[in-house]
């Protein structure tokens, strides 16, 4: 069967921010540089190619080759590691979490994205060179928020106590998890694949970043995929200007602030703070804060005068870590990017920030969104074909669809408006007597149909609740499909593991998404296997 999709419009799981972004709305314009179109990229990287330091490439090249000292790297990662030294060379980025085991699918999802959109450029812009980049979130400090995963019914955690950079955190501990993947994997060659790929992952490295940076390199690095670390102190030092305007000036808070206006009738992401940075250390990732002309670490005894901070970002850059409001642009000036892919909520984000990079003079990525995807299984496909259901009815409120699919099974009209409306007619003829005889009257009148309106809903709402007793086998089988797909009434790829569709889909996944996931097409996808 092949594979279907709805617009994110009209998904439903969208925030009116992000469908607005997608329509583009007039009232939205100033604070993105390009729309993700394929024409587009061209004066990107036209742009970009100007902005950029050249200077920067040697610089990130010696990183990366460092930071996969000790992995098996693929002939097309090594190569396109080598490519950024190019000016002709452009990259492509997503970044996520170091969630354990991938975490939810969407990051796959935006992996691939990434990958399919710079293979979709290098056929359409041949004279230029273009690297699918993942950004690690090494620097996060958030463990309870990447600390488990879900298989099928399951969460299997990682419980221990966390501080500091999560990138730095040791994998002691890890063979208690794996005893309990285990447990639940159960035999087969799928499974078998799995284990080894979590053994070798998080067993065999001693921190989480280089078992993150296996992990993905083992899933991906066939393809090119690029991985890079930010807690890296050679590109920090590429970084300690910004850093040094933001001790001195504040200067994010300043010009994030300007754009708040323009996000008025919209839920803001982030808040800025006064200085958008951390201090960190093996243990400590902890808020920089001014008071009075000294610069506080949160929550410890340390402390810094002006001349102090400056010579420790001199020395030491690699002790400041950018929060998520200079984090992008951190990567902006690391990498010679062109597009930035995330999820919803992080373009919410990134759409605070323009005022900001015009003020650092660094070229605004084009920021697209992310394929989303709803994975089935044929048997799932063939049950939605038997109960005359289409994969939209899919994305409804379940008690919308309940309802609607009532209607349709019943016999009888269980829709009274025509009925209300009829009922509208008789009062207003009632109105126009009252106004008439005695003005006194016209309060009667209302109460009255009032009165009779709210009757009828309720005789509606009885006769809706019968019908939905008469078809409850049905809507019951309507509703089990439903939480298959969408568990826990949320969408899937929030919630699911991707070891659980390695299994159904026999080891098939990636291969399914790469075939299927067109970045530029703003579709939300339905694979079925």
């Amino acid at each position: 069967m092949p594979s279907d999709c709805i617009s994110f419009q009209s998904s439903g799981y969208f925030t009116p921010l992000i469908t607005d972004y997608l329509n583009q709305k007039e009232n939205l314009k100033p604070l993105y540089n390009r729309f993700p179109t394929l024409e587009n990229f061209k004066q990107q990287a036209l742009e970009k190619q100007h902005n950029y330091n050249s200077d920067f490439r040697n610089v990130l090249v010696n990183a990366l080759q460092q930071q996969y000292v000790g992995f098996n790297i693929s002939n097309s990662t090594k190569r396109n590691i080598e490519l950024l030294n190019k000016d002709n060379t452009f990259t492509i980025t997503t970044g996520h979490q170091l969630n354990l085991f991938t975490g939810p699918l969407y990051f796959l999802y935006k992996i691939v994205s990434t990958i399919n959109l710079s293979r979709q450029l290098t056929e359409t812009y041949p004279e230029y060179n273009f690297v699918p980049v993942y950004w690690m979130a090494t620097e996060d400090h958030d463990f309870d928020e990447i600390n488990y995963f879900n298989f099928k019914e399951k969460k299997i955690s990682w419980n221990r106590e966390s501080s500091g950079p999560v990138g730095r955190l040791s994998t002691l501990g890890l063979e208690a998890v794996l005893e309990v993947f285990e447990k639940e994997l159960g035999p087969g060659n799928n499974a078998a694949w799995l284990k080894e790929l979590f053994r070798e992952a998080y067993i065999k490295h001693s921190n989480l970043t280089d078992a993150t940076r296996y992990l993905a390199n083992r899933l991906f690095g066939d393809t090119g995929l690029v991985i890079v670390d930010g807690d890296s102190s050679s590109l920090k030092k590429l970084f300690a200007p910004h850093v040094k305007e933001e001790l001195l000036h504040q200067t994010s808070h300043t010009k994030v602030a300007e754009t708040a206006h323009l996000l008025k009738d919209y839920n803001i992401q982030v808040n800025p703070r006064e200085i958008n940075l951390f201090y960190i250390e093996d243990n400590i990732r902890e808020r920089i804060i001014l008071q009075d002309g000294t610069y506080y670490v949160n929550n410890t005894e340390i402390k810094f005068s002006e001349a102090e901070i400056l010579a420790l970002l001199e020395s030491n850059p690699e002790k400041f870590s950018p929060n998520v409001i200079m984090r992008p642009l951190y990567e902006e000036v690391i990498l010679p990017n062109l597009c930035y892919i995330g999820g919803g909520g992080e373009l919410a984000y990134w759409l605070e920030l323009k005022t900001y990079f015009e003020s650092a003079g660094v070229t605004f990525p084009i920021l697209l969104l992310r394929n989303s995807v709803l994975l089935a299984t044929q048997k799932q496909a063939d049950k939605l074909d038997k109960l005359n259901l289409n994969w939209a009815d899919m994305f409804m409120k379940q008690q919308e669809l309940v309802t609607k699919k009532t209607q349709e099974f019943s016999e009888l009209g269980l829709d009274f408006s025509e009925q209300k409306e009829f009922l509208k007619q008789q009062f207003a003829n009632l109105y126009d007597m009252a106004a008439k005889t005695d003005a006194t009257f016209t309060g009667a009148v209302k109460a009255q149909e009032l009165k009779q309106l709210k009757g009828l809903e309720n005789l509606e709402k009885k006769l809706l609740r019968a019908e939905k007793k008469n078809h409850a086998d049905k809507l019951e089988r309507i509703t089990e499909l439903q939480n298959e797909l969408f568990p826990g009434r949320s969408l899937q790829e929030r919630k699911a593991n991707f070891s659980q569709f390695y299994l159904e889909f026999d080891g098939k996944l990636t291969e399914k998404l790469f075939a299927n996931l067109k970045p530029l097409e703003q579709e939300f996808n339905i694979v079925v296997l």
